[in-house]
């Protein structure tokens, strides 16, 4: 019998092995798991207890980003237009969303004036954008952030989805939605998806010389009420996008979309802020652009370049305004494209 003994004592020290490396195995599962969707360290994202009763928002508001470093300012706007202003006590919840990437913007807006938390949520597919837990999550937030990315991705895997149905309660409820290049451009009524086109994109020259080929666009997704009869497009004067975006317009007017449809090109490090009333304030290194096309395009056709005399555009520089809601009847230049050519420098 005692010999039995160191025996059984082995045995049972591997099985406790064992047991305990299975354990570990299972709470790595998790952790990676959990990660997936919350991201960042956990004081930045413990939310405040559900006894915490709020007032009400003072949105809703939006940012559109152009893409490039992100204006921290824009951010910090819309967060103190959610709360009250700047000196209000009030702290509200951060959301940042994406497909993939990391958790870079939870410290960056964690560390801003009257955030309580931030989380980033990696929704890459449509079972993810209909869980529960997101939506509650997205829901329960005050301000909601799309970081750049692909807005064709972005509307294949969010579009019709719980997720969508979250981000809009947030708006209704007067909190901030913002974003960046394919983040601010799905907040358009009209949404240049890019699902037809390369990983990189049509540019200006390949849609001016055909208004059709490889471009597609999508509708009702957000339609924010600030936003009706707009199309965003980003990175403008880096890439030199503004024939891309006449082009856009063209293309909702010829096709029956709409008569009239303002294009809102913004510069990279430039954000455009977008308040409750509808009035636009430009915050950045760069300019944004309203592009107005307001009657049938003399050519817009498949495999034919097109044709479209004066647009009406305003450019607005860093710390100008623009109504959306009543429209300014004066300051605007006027371009024309013909057979597929600006016919001056449109900025």
């Amino acid at each position: 019998m005692t010999k039995a003994f160191p025996s059984i004592a082995r045995r049972l020290k591997t099985t406790g092995i064992k047991l305990l490396n299975m354990g570990r195995f299972l709470i790595n599962r998790f952790i990676a798991n959990w990660k997936r969707y919350f991201l960042g360290d956990t004081v930045d994202v413990r939310p405040s207890p559900s006894f915490d009763v709020r007032p009400s928002l003072g949105g809703p508001v939006l940012t559109l980003g152009g893409g490039g470093p992100d204006v921290d300012d824009a951010i910090q706007w819309m967060i103190n237009q959610v709360r009250g202003g700047s000196n209000s006590a009030t702290k509200v919840n951060v959301v940042v969303i994406r497909t993939n990437g990391n958790h870079d913007y939870n410290r960056l807006i964690y560390a801003m004036k009257g955030v309580n938390f931030v989380e980033t949520l990696l929704i890459s597919n449509r079972e993810e954008a209909n869980k529960a837990d997101i939506f509650e999550k997205v829901k329960n937030a005050d301000v909601i952030f799309f970081a750049g990315g692909d807005q064709c991705q972005y509307i294949r895997n969010w579009k019709d989805t719980k997720l969508e149905t979250a981000v809009k309660s947030v708006y209704l409820k007067g909190g901030g939605i913002g974003g960046t290049s394919a983040g601010a451009m799905i907040q358009s009524e009209y949404v240049y998806d890019a699902c037809a086109s390369s990983e990189k994109g049509i540019e200006t020259r390949d849609a001016l010389e055909d208004p059709y080929r490889d471009i597609t666009f999508t509708y009702n997704f957000f339609n924010w009420s600030n936003l009706k009869g707009t199309i965003v497009d980003t990175h403008s004067d880096r890439r030199e996008r503004m024939g891309r975006i006449m082009t856009f317009i063209a293309r909702q007017i010829k096709d029956g979309v709409s008569n009239s449809v303002l294009g809102i090109a913004v510069s990279e490090s430039t954000s455009v802020l977008v308040d409750k009333n509808g009035l636009v304030k430009v915050m950045g290194r760069g300019a944004a652009y309203f592009v107005l096309g307001n009657h049938l395009p003399e050519v817009c056709e498949p495999r034919t370049p097109l044709t479209f005399s004066n647009y009406k555009i305003w450019k607005v520089r860093s710390g100008d305004t623009f109504n959306l809601k009543n429209r300014p009847t004066s300051g605007y230049y006027l371009r024309s494209v013909k057979r597929g050519r600006i016919d001056s420098n449109p900025y």
